[in-house]
């Protein structure tokens, strides 16, 4: 049983969104040239032909089906699913996961496809991250033949919706110690328990859920989200990622036959797995985040008459984008190093999170500099830079706060760890 609004757009985009550009607003075009110095130390310049083409089509997506309409969904907390489908669609939704009949998507792919969609929207970049960074990874790693011929090709291509179900109201960051039980009965389990946050948790989908056995180890089991006793509630009130809905699910004598346990999910080693992968797409996302602040920033500064004459003018603008470009390239350089290690694999833990601890922060300054630098119009959704500062604070959190990722940092260069 799912406690939400219906969703809107499932199958076409909302005709009350309001023009995208609304008069005495930032227009710019949304994709900077050269001049403008979204790239400044040339970091993507040997992105090769088919990873461009990925890159190229989430381009095309953002720009004539995202900044359209995702402002209003965006304002009035709306779910717009008919995005999952479409990304789905265009085999923008893997994160690099690999899925038989799929053409090969290589890590930098997904990440630049990562990069691009957060440039255009946070929730939706989130889209990818629940659907595919995670649900679509744990099966595809954790999951049989039959499960995965089952589900992957369904959720890879949007047909069906995915959700990862670890965190628990009382077990965010300590996600080890979650307290949803599985209890083995004839033919499969009984679970039980409570989850929070959970992105695609109520919109009728599949969960994955991870619980603790009767022996101790967490499991990770497919439930359909119409199985008996499952109860999902959207969570209202959000200041962030305010066009994906997460939930509040309940877990109440809910029977998982045993052809829904991943075989391949046997410790809470095998959904950390799953994480540490996702780590590096969260950081490409920052970097998405922080380059439309920035390419704003950069454009208003330009348009915006002050005293007779343009921001751009101002000795303190141009030090101030001097920063924010700096910071950006800082981000890019990181993300593509870590890329190249995690293909080769050997990017090692401590590494994902320095990447991710970096990222995240460094989008803050960021958005945080750009916000400012707009004055009253920076909280204007029109200038799209309210809607990345507030979302940047979402991304800066999940998959791992600051705090934790400092920790297996600072485990790595002392070889003591400090969690508690």
């Amino acid at each position: 049983m799912s406690l939400h609004p219906e969703p809107r757009g499932l199958e076409t985009p909302d005709p009350e969104t309001p023009a995208r550009f609304p008069a005495g607003t930032v227009e710019p075009d949304y994709y900077l040239n050269a001049a403008l110095g979204s790239d400044p130390a040339s970091v993507f310049a040997a992105v090769n032909a088919e990873d461009r083409s990925y890159w190229d089509r989430a381009r095309a997506f953002v720009q004539d089906e995202v900044l359209p309409v995702i402002n209003g969904y965006w304002e009035r907390a709306d779910y717009p699913l008919h995005l999952v489908r479409r990304l789905g669609e265009l085999d923008l939704l893997r994160d690099g996961v690999d899925v038989d009949g799929f053409a090969p998507m290589t890590k930098m792919a997904a990440g630049l496809v990562n990069m691009e969609i957060s440039r255009g929207d946070g929730s939706v970049g989130t889209m990818i991250a629940v659907q595919g960074g995670l649900a679509l990874r744990s099966i595809a790693e954790c999951g049989s033949e039959e499960q995965k011929q089952r589900w992957l090709p369904a959720v890879a291509r949007g047909e069906e919706f995915a959700a990862f179900a670890l965190t628990e109201p009382t077990h965010g960051s300590d996600s080890v110690g979650l307290e949803t039980t599985a209890t083995s009965v004839d033919g499969g389990f009984i679970l039980n328990g409570e989850k929070k946050w959970i992105g695609n948790g109520s919109v009728g989908g599949l969960s994955v859920v991870w619980a603790r056995g009767e022996d101790g180890q967490v499991r990770g089991f497919l439930v359909p989200q119409d199985s008996p006793g499952y109860s999902a509630r959207t969570i209202e009130g959000k200041i962030a990622l305010r066009a994906i809905w997460q939930a509040h699910l309940r877990l109440e004598d809910v029977y998982v036959p045993n052809r829904h346990v991943l075989p391949g999910a046997r410790s809470f080693k095998d959904t950390a797995r799953v994480l540490l992968a996702t780590r590096l797409s969260v950081a490409w996302s920052a970097v998405g985040h922080a380059a439309a602040c920035y390419e704003t920033a950069v454009q208003y500064a330009l348009q915006r008459q002050q005293f007779g004459r343009p921001l751009a003018a101002s000795q303190i603008i141009q030090e101030r984008l001097a920063r924010m470009q700096s910071e950006l390239s800082t981000m890019q350089l990181m993300v593509v190093q870590m890329t190249r290690l995690d293909e080769a694999g050997t990017l090692r833990p401590e590494q994902a999170s320095l990447a991710k601890y970096t990222c995240t922060r460094t989008a803050r300054s960021v958005a945080a500099n750009a916000r400012d630098l707009l004055g009253g119009n920076g909280i204007l959704l029109a200038n799209r830079v309210a809607r990345h500062f507030a979302d940047i604070e979402a991304l800066h959190t999940y998959e791992g706060t600051e705090t934790m990722q400092a920790l297996i940092i600072g485990r790595a260069i002392t070889g003591v760890s400090a969690f508690a």
